[in-house]
């Protein structure tokens, strides 16, 4: 599933995503693949991850940043013969 971060604390250990369906599922920090777990800013980044379900209520597992690459920017054309 995709969805984007609202929050992650570190102190707490835990965060919150929202899913592209609106729902909002609970993220602890080791619920992140090796090596994802964030440091710093993260809301409104674009994730993806897995549903899980333990002691009867929803959470996110294996949560994957999606790589943003920069846009490329139009290259400039001459402006013609003068």
């Amino acid at each position: 599933m995709r969805g984007e971060m609202l929050w992650f604390n570190q102190a707490k250990d835990h965060g919150f995503i929202m899913t592209d369906d609106g729902e909002r599922l609970v993220v602890a920090g080791d619920g992140f693949a090796v090596g994802e777990k964030p440091s710093g800013r993260c809301a409104h980044k674009v994730v993806t991850f897995e549903i899980g379900i333990e002691q009867g209520s929803r959470h996110a597992r294996n949560v994957v940043f999606e790589r943003q690459f920069a846009a490329r920017r139009a290259r400039l054309r001459g402006r013609g013969s003068r």
